[in-house]
């Protein structure tokens, strides 16, 4: 289906303003899966929080101009899926790598993050990166362990002097 100036332009519009506010980029080439698996993909990658898009490869070197992920143009060969991180660095990287084991016909050629691009091998290490949510919940988990300690340690010599007064009584008693 050719596609005209105005819809050519749209598609490069869309695209660079999600990769401008995206967190990390993933291209995979898709060619062997079905309709009713690209579907598939496209649902848990909607349930994901991220952004996946078939572009033509002209058109996607176009919009990824003047972003950081503009290290992924000359990789841009064939046919290509696009995806990018919305919400957390690793979603993106968790889709992909969840929905390859099913289908192995998707293969990761290329991802990106913060302007870098990375092996394909880096799926995994990608993938185990924390959501925000985790990532909050150790950072309140460090923050709060010296407090807790100290709180610990304070109440101590108190704990001491209870149980030591408490053997003196049952020593007495007996």
């Amino acid at each position: 289906m050719a596609l005209n100036l105005e819809t050519k332009q749209e598609i490069v519009s869309e695209v660079a303003a999600v990769a401008a506010d995206a967190h990390s980029a993933i291209a995979a080439e898709y060619r062997g899966l079905g309709v009713e698996e690209l579907t598939e993909l496209r649902s848990k990658a909607r349930q994901g929080g991220v952004y996946l898009r078939v572009v033509k490869n002209t058109l996607a070197k176009r919009a990824l101009e003047g972003t950081d992920y503009e290290c992924m143009r000359d990789g841009l060969v064939g046919p290509l899926i696009l995806a990018f991180s919305q919400e957390d660095p690793g979603s993106a990287a968790r889709v992909v790598k969840d929905f390859s084991k099913e289908h192995e016909l998707l293969k990761v050629t290329m991802l990106s993050i913060g302007g870098q691009l990375l092996e394909p091998s880096e799926l995994n290490r990608l993938a185990k990166l924390p959501t925000k949510e985790q990532a909050i919940s150790m950072l309140m988990a460090v923050m709060k362990a010296p407090v807790e300690k100290l709180a610990r340690t304070l109440a101590e010599p108190h704990a001491k002097m209870v149980r030591t007064f408490a053997a003196v009584r049952d020593q007495k008693q007996s």
